[in-house]
């Protein structure tokens, strides 16, 4: 049986490590999970064996000589993370180094960046998670055209919770509150919209930026922060729509359980958001920092419910076709037994690129 190694190197749980989580939990390989830290591991690893190591490059490479897996498969939440661990399996001959990018960041450090593009350039497979993804980080790092894969994030399917309808719509916001998801661009065009409610899901630094906005703008009673939840997922059915103002995302979990549970989606044209969330198909497409056209879009679903649940249907057939979890294993399994089959590919040179 196909042997193989999942690891990462994060300290928190979010969207990467919950997908991951997804990959470990549906597939039928012998596999062991590894990182650095014991809660991630072993929320990840659930009944698979665990091992926690570390942060020095002696560890990794002493335990995945040990293990001598066919495949080392390493997610990665940012693209200069697991370094060590990559650097690691390098060294270990006869195994085959999965790559998976959650995140297509450019970082303006140049050594991060070289070593970035040095390891991406020696793994046998580089995956991200959508089409846009996979070009950005081609283009960041300047990996050659076509040298990175797609493979979307999958989410279990739980079902579709029941819709209502009332006077008054609810608009579900998922994510940290940081910058990045720009949840402020959500408040300023709820201020916008009448009959509109905000419900957000996160905790983060910006909590405070965003409650005096609220006040300022005279819409706290309309908007509720609830902090972290437990389980995000069974807010769902108290959401008409799902936003999503992010102005950086690569493929979110987030998206895709709002699509399942039938809600539509307003996302932003970031990441690979667009290739799930179609205009006037599934949801509804923005630019960031495009205050008016959430808020019209905001209008538009608010306005012509029957609309607003077609969409919603819509959105969680696409789902179910395209990003079930086990759409995602089985690409996975699939990559893995055709690397085992392989030579090691490191590349040395990229070509200059065509016109």
């Amino acid at each position: 049986m196909l042997k193989v190694v999942v690891y990462t190197d994060s300290e928190g749980i979010g969207g990467a490590e919950i997908s991951l989580g997804h990959l470990v939990a549906t597939t039928s390989t012998d596999m062991t999970v590894v990182g650095v830290s014991e809660t991630v591991v072993n929320a990840i690893a659930k009944d698979y064996p665990k091992i926690v190591l570390p942060k020095n490059l002696f560890s990794h490479w002493s335990i995945f000589h040990q293990l001598q897996p066919d495949i080392i498969h390493i997610n990665l939440c940012t693209p200069w993370a697991c370094a060590i661990a990559l650097t690691a399996a390098l060294i270990i001959p006869n195994t085959r180094i999965v790559r998976v990018d959650q995140l297509p960041l450019r970082t303006t450090d140049a050594i991060e960046l070289w070593r970035t593009r040095f390891l991406s350039l020696r793994v046998d497979a580089h995956v991200a998670v959508g089409k846009a993804s996979a070009q950005r980080m081609e283009d960041f790092y300047a990996l050659g055209r076509n040298s990175v894969i797609s493979i979307p994030n999958g989410v279990p399917d739980v079902g579709e919770p029941r819709s209502t309808t009332t006077g008054t719509m609810t608009v579900g916001s998922i994510g940290r509150l940081d910058a990045m998801k720009a949840h402020e661009i959500l408040l300023k065009a709820i201020a916008k919209v009448e009959n509109v409610n905000a419900v957000i899901l996160g905790e983060g630094t910006e909590r405070s930026n965003l409650e005096q906005l609220a006040i300022d703008l005279g819409i706290q009673d309309r908007v509720q922060l609830l902090g972290w939840v437990e389980n995000p997922r069974s807010y769902l059915s108290q959401f008409d729509v799902v936003a999503m103002p992010s102005r950086s995302e690569g493929f979110p979990l987030a998206m895709v359980e709002a699509m399942l549970a039938a809600r539509p989606v307003i996302a932003t044209r970031v990441g690979s958001m667009p290739e799930a969330v179609i205009d006037g198909v599934t949801g509804w497409l923005i630019e960031k920092n495009d205050v008016n056209g959430l808020a019209e879009a905001l209008k538009r679903s608010r306005d012509d419910v029957a609309f607003r649940l077609k969409l919603g249907q819509q959105a969680r057939q696409m789902a179910l076709a395209q990003f079930a979890v086990e759409a995602m294993t089985k690409q996975y399994e699939q990559l893995w037994q055709e690397l085992r089959g392989k030579a090691r590919s490191p590349r040395f040179r990229v070509p200059r690129p065509k016109d």
